[in-house]
């Protein structure tokens, strides 16, 4: 068992980066991590290799996948398949989502072979 305690709480992105995004748990068959966009901020993310799953903790956005746009916020649960172009849009609250990919993030790349 592993308690993740700072899993979901926002953080500030360093330097000139638009978004936060800190890994906290990394086993072959998933990984977890909390995804942070200021208000205002802009999410610039490629599609991943993986499945993922956003447990939005905290703020307010749009998500966007493909033409599909829905408002998101505390609560709100996503699933993206791998390689969905997708991203949160209109960010009028700082967010924080906890992100769930399966198998681990980057390990179907090609660069991970």
């Amino acid at each position: 068992m592993k308690l993740i305690t700072e899993a979901g709480t926002f953080a500030w992105p360093v330097g000139s980066a638009g978004t936060h995004w800190t890994e906290q748990l990394r086993v072959p068959d998933l990984s977890l991590g909390t995804y942070s966009i200021p208000a205002g901020g802009t999410d610039d993310q490629s599609p991943h290799t993986e499945d993922e799953i956003y447990v939005v903790t905290a703020g307010r956005a749009t998500f966007q996948a493909g033409e599909e746009r829905v408002a998101v916020g505390a609560g709100s649960v996503i699933y993206v398949p791998a390689g969905e172009v997708h991203c949160f849009t209109d960010v009028t609250h700082n967010l924080a989502a906890v992100v769930i990919f399966a198998p681990a993030e980057d390990s179907r790349s090609p660069s991970s072979r």
